[in-house]
């Protein structure tokens, strides 16, 4: 029987993400999937990134994960989303090309060391001494491995809904996985339905475009990766247009049929990417709705109509979509449709995305009832490294929330659990101001090179960096104006008479390092994108001072540890209530208690009392 330290189940960009970063932690790593042909393929929207969506996959890119750089091969048109706003909720994303964002995933899995990739399908699990030891696979042949990851996006029980029509699938053209979803549904495993969606394919080529307003990707790109300044091929324009009260008459007449309204689904869709039936009958009030037109690759005559995602019948779908301007004679290459599948609430798991009544057993991706790819692949970062550590013996990495959008979301997903798939906002992390897409390595590349998931060429490129941040921060920390200098050159300060360096001044949020290299010409030697960063840097600088302080104080709480198997019901004053969800929920820490649904300030309270009491007696 074969051997590995690490199984990864599905090769989706969860999959792809947990067995390379398995790998780079120094682990044997195998990646099960049915066909090697389809892993890292885009199955709904080929874009990458958005708003949080993006500070996903720089802080992915930070760890030297693959996402990030598949995107910046692949991408056909680069937008920094909220540029007029503040760089914490700016969001980089771009169109991509299906076929070489694909391509990429997989020229960069062939060559990773530590690597194998084996087609087959998964049935079942080994599970030895309560623990999971391995796979088995459908021709019964076993796998055995020190860790298990699954990664089943909706192939878990999934099935395609297309009006009253219902197929068996984990996408169209995919079988869905039966048996692995009964085998966890034997665990007694908390399991769940949901649902995604996605609208129909289009014919490029029966596109009028010329009645179309156009979308071009920005000037100057904001790529992925931080080893990456220029894109790798051509940039695009995406369509726009929109539907109108014609199209909504249409998809109102034919509510019964869709599969959503129909009753033929019972699992919960995503609220912030509805269905266009979902935005007829909640936003019954608006005339129209917009639609990107997003080609699907520079050689694909294939086109995305991002915002019209669908479970109507083919013929209603043909009918709604050429009524469309700029659609009226377009053919459709696929329809679209909905998807149903199996999940397991994501409260069952650790921080590290480990079963907690199944060790050895770790899940990543829409398994955990989130939508996205990147909310997929950063899951898979996370399963992957605590995956590879849990083989080699050692003690399990833990995502602040704090310090990452990656440990906002494992926090929030293992103490709230969902109610609805699962997505990544800015608004999401309470610490955003620090938490920007643009400081991401600043922020976590140290502790991937500690971790040793960074090759020789990150390691490099980032120390260089670092290197070129701190020289340049000495030079505007050295360079000074007087109250009366600055006022010559136009900047507005206090006339206090104290003298403030230029790094003071890029705090003000009228001043700009180019006027301030026209004062002081000392600055001219700092290189741009050095600058860039300084400026955004400097632009925060009070505020996280603040923020800071407010860290602190919540760590020297939040970090207090909750013994194993605590007894809750020893607390008088707790309500039965409250006492049953802790006992279920297991918190590890002070913090992650105070994340589950309705536990009050006044219970944290009396907890981290019990706790500081406890503590006393044992030092006794």
């Amino acid at each position: 029987m074969k051997h590995f330290d690490v199984i990864v189940v599905g090769g989706g960009h969860a999959g792809t993400e947990a067995a390379h970063t398995s790998a780079r932690a120094g682990a044997k790593t195998a990646l099960i999937t049915l066909r090697k042909d389809t892993i890292g393929v885009m199955s709904c929207n080929p874009a990458i990134g958005g708003l949080g969506k993006g500070h996903l996959v720089r802080e992915i890119d930070a760890f030297d994960g693959v996402m990030g750089v598949a995107a910046d091969r692949s991408g056909i048109q680069f937008r920094l989303l909220n540029r007029r706003k503040g760089p914490a909720v700016q969001g980089p994303r771009t169109q991509s090309d299906r076929k070489l964002y694909r391509q990429a995933i997989f020229d960069l899995t062939v060559a990773q060391p530590n690597l194998d990739v084996i087609e087959a399908e998964v049935e079942d699990l080994i599970i030895k001494n309560c623990k999971a030891s391995g796979v088995i696979l459908a021709d019964g042949s076993r796998i055995s491995s020190s860790a298990v990851i699954l990664t089943t996006g909706t192939f878990l029980r999934g099935v395609i809904h297309i009006g009253d029509q219902r197929s068996s699938g984990g996408r169209m053209g995919d079988k869905a996985s039966v048996k692995l979803a009964d085998r966890l549904l034997s665990l007694n495993l908390p399991m769940g339905r949901l649902k995604t969606g996605t609208p129909p394919r289009l014919d490029g080529k029966t596109i009028d475009w010329a009645q179309l307003e156009t979308q071009p990707g920005d000037e100057i790109p904001e790529l992925f990766s931080f080893k990456h300044r220029t894109p790798f091929v051509k940039q695009i324009s995406c369509g726009i247009t929109h539907t109108n009260e014609k199209t909504h008459d249409i998809i109102r007449d034919n509510l019964g049929q869709s599969a959503m309204y129909g009753g033929h689904i019972d699992g919960i869709g995503p609220r912030y990417c509805p269905s266009i039936e979902d935005k007829i009958v909640r936003f019954s009030d608006k005339t129209s709705h917009q639609i990107f037109l997003e080609p699907e690759g520079l050689d694909d005559d294939t086109v995305y109509p991002n915002g019209i995602s669908t479970s109507l019948p083919v013929d209603i779908q043909d009918q709604y979509v050429r009524s469309i301007k700029g659609l009226e004679n377009v053919s459709i290459l696929q329809p679209g449709y909905a998807i149903e599948y199996d999940f397991i609430d994501p409260r069952s798991l650790t921080a590290a995305l480990e079963l907690r009544d199944m060790p050895n057993l770790f899940l990543a991706g829409q398994i955990n009832g989130t939508t996205g790819y990147e909310e997929a692949a950063a899951q898979g970062l996370v399963a992957g490294l605590n995956a590879a550590l849990m083989a080699a013996g050692k003690v399990s990495e833990v995502f602040s929330r704090s310090t990452s959008y990656i440990g906002v979301m494992v926090d929030d997903l293992i103490n709230r659990g969902v109610t609805e798939p699962y997505r990544m906002f800015t608004s999401r992390a309470e610490f955003r101001l620090s938490l920007r897409a643009d400081n991401a390595d600043q922020r976590l590349t140290p502790r991937a090179i500690q971790l040793g998931l960074c090759g020789e060429e990150r390691k490099r490129m980032f120390e260089d960096k670092c290197d070129k941040l701190e020289a340049g921060r000495n030079i505007l920390q050295n360079a000074t104006l007087t109250p009366k200098e600055a006022v010559v050159h136009g900047f507005r300060v206090n006339q206090d008479g104290q003298r403030r360096s230029a790094y003071s001044l890029l705090s003000f949020p009228d001043i700009n390092f180019d006027q301030l290299s026209a004062a002081l010409p000392q600055l001219a030697g700092i290189e741009p994108d050095v600058a860039a960063q300084l400026s955004k840097d400097a632009l925060y600088v009070n505020y996280l001072k603040r923020q800071d302080r407010d860290i602190e104080a919540m760590k020297r709480d939040e970090a207090w540890r909750i013994p194993e198997n605590y007894d809750y019901s020893a607390l008088s004053g707790l309500s039965n209530e409250l006492t049953a969800k802790l006992v279920k929920a297991q918190p590890a820490t002070l913090g992650h208690a105070a994340r589950i649904e309705g536990v009050t300030p006044a219970a944290l309270a009396l907890i981290l009392a019990k706790l500081r009491q406890e503590a006393r007696v044992k030092a006794l």
